[in-house]
Order: structure tokens, then C-alpha cells, then sequence
């Protein structure tokens, strides 16, 4: 049985187990977080915690590059196996404004955006949004989960919120000093797509529970929006296929945003959360146990 390792024992873990079992896969947790690591002598003796029963030592393949990459290097040095999303596709993906870049010079649209890289002068970005009607979107350039969005009614608003930024990105710490702003686009529909090797295999739209939608606009379900599985027109499909093949990510989720004008790709992931089996197409764990396969016999 091949042995697939999981950097995470959250949803995805849980849910993946025992449908890949079926497909021959035995999915196994590699602990690389809140633990210590050995780097030296014995540093391929992972000690899973002392709670945790699915952890072990050996795998064959590993399914997503641990989320954080300084403790991924470590934990992973003396493993010396492939990953579905390696290193690299985790970055890619990590990076909104190079994803947004990346996808507009291949011609695959998103919403009008542009970096500001501290420090910059207030002047700076109220030049950048000359363009922009209000009210845009703030962003974190590599947070997750909504962490840090903000949206800015007017200039004022949009500079108070920079000031908060700045101060962040003034601790000598903080490796990324870079944000987003974007344009907003009301009443868009929220979507994410799934992509395995190339294809899509299903799909949620995102909205808020009607107690909760009430003055809130951002539908990330860790803020406690709820994903509906839904049959995607084949517009999103094919948008999304084209993000996952101009980012080169074999496995990704795609989040679309769509009126009743425009489709864009808003974000991408490469270590996405995998819901329940209903909201995915027949042959999701099919494609899933394939490209885990093919990763480890390729890299044999």
C-alpha cells in the first residue's frame, strides 16, 4: 500500500482516509509544526506527539508541501520524497499579486489590482487607485483565510488602513511588506473550482448563512460562510483549468468571482481544503489517488 503523508489532521485529513484506502493509499500524518524538530544525527526520527495515532515515520509520496516552509525544510530533508504540490507550487500560489500577474499576462481575467511594496509614500497609493472607483479591497499579499481583508469606502479609509499596514511592515521581522488593493466587485457570486492535473473535478459556491449575511461581504468559509456543492457552467471550468496550467499546480483550488458581467480569478491555492465527497464530481478521488501515483512513480 502506497503511504501518502498529510501535513495537516484537520477536515481534509479526515476526510481523504479512508477513500483513498480504498484506492490503495494508506494517508498518514507527518507532524511539522507546533513540535520539536532534531536537524542534526537523528533528524529523520520524526516523534509524532503523543496523542496522535496516525502519525508515522516512512512515506512514499506526500500530498501538499507543509504550509510553514521554514519547518517544512527541516522536517522534510531526510524524507526524500515527491510532493503532489511541492515547495514551489505552495509559493506560487502563496503569492497573490504574482498569481494575479501571472494570470493576467496569460490573458485569463481578474479583478484590476495593484501591489504596493513598503514603504511607499502616502502619495504613492493614492496614485494607485486613480483608477479604481471606491470602494476597494486591502489585502495581505500571502495571508489565507481572509486574514487581514479590509474593504475602503473612500480615500481617507483606504490611507487609515494603510497606516496599519505600515506599522506591521515596520517591524523588521515581517518578511513580506507587500499588499493588495483591488478593485470590488458587489454582489459577485463566490465560487471555488477544484483542479487535478489539469482538470476540473467539482466545485462550491461560498455565501453567508442569511444570520450572518447582514453587512458582511467576504465569504470565506473560516468566517463562517457555507459551501454548496454546484454544477459550474463550463466557462468556470475552463477558466479555471487555464489558472492551474498557466501557474503549473497540479492540484488547486481556484476561487472565482462572477457577475452577471464579468468571470474573474480572484485567488488561488495550492493547499486547499477538501470537502465533503457530494460536492465534488463522481471521479474526485479517482483523479486525487491517480496524481498521487504518478507523483511517486515518476520520481522513481
Amino acid at each position: 500500500m502506497l503511504r501518502l503523508a498529510v501535513t495537516t489532521t484537520a477536515e481534509t485529513f479526515h476526510r481523504l482516509r479512508e477513500p483513498l484506502a480504498d484506492r490503495g493509499i494508506d494517508a498518514a500524518h507527518l507532524q511539522a509544526k507546533e513540535r520539536a524538530i532534531p536537524l542534526t544525527d537523528d533528524a529523520v526520527a520524526v516523534t509524532p506527539a503523543a496523542d496522535d495515532d496516525t502519525a508515522v515515520t516512512e512515506f512514499d509520496v506526500g500530498l501538499v508541501y507543509p504550509g510553514r516552509l521554514m519547518e517544512g525544510a527541516a522536517i522534510t530533508a531526510g524524507l526524500d520524497i515527491p510532493w503532489v504540490n511541492g515547495r514551489e507550487a505552495v509559493l506560487t500560489s502563496r503569492n497573490k499579486s504574482g498569481v494575479l500577474a501571472a494570470l493576467d499576462a496569460a490573458d485569463i481575467p481578474v479583478p484590476h489590482s495593484v501591489m504596493l511594496s513598503n514603504p511607499v509614500a502616502e502619495s504613492a497609493v493614492v496614485d494607485a487607485v486613480a483608477e479604481l472607483s471606491f470602494p476597494v479591497v486591502v489585502k495581505p499579499n500571502s495571508a489565507t483565510r481572509g486574514v487581514g481583508v479590509a474593504k475602503a469606502s473612500d480615500i481617507d479609509s483606504l490611507l487609515g488602513v494603510v497606516d496599519y499596514l505600515d506599522l506591521i511592515h515596520d517591524f523588521r521581522a515581517t518578511g513580506d511588506k507587500s499588499y493588495l488593493i483591488q478593485e470590488y466587485l458587489p454582489d459577485a457570486r463566490d465560487y471555488r473550482a477544484m483542479v487535478i492535473d489539469g482538470d476540473y473535478v467539482g466545485g462550491v459556491q461560498r455565501r453567508l448563512p442569511a444570520d450572518l449575511a447582514e453587512g458582511r461581504w467576504k465569504h470565506n468559509v473560516h468566517r463562517g460562510a457555507e459551501a454548496t456543492g454546484v454544477d459550474l457552467p463550463d466557462a468556470h471550468r475552463q477558466r479555471a483549468e487555464r489558472a492551474a496550467a498557466a501557474l503549473d499546480i497540479p492540484y488547486l483550488g481556484v476561487d472565482l468571482l462572477a457577475t452577471d458581467e464579468r468571470l474573474v480569478v480572484n485567488e488561488t491555492n495550492a493547499r486547499p481544503t477538501i470537502d465533503t465527497a457530494d460536492k465534488y464530481d463522481s471521479g474526485f478521488y479517482d483523479r486525487l489517488a491517480e496524481i498521487i501515483r504518478d507523483t511517486a512513480e515518476n520520481s522513481s
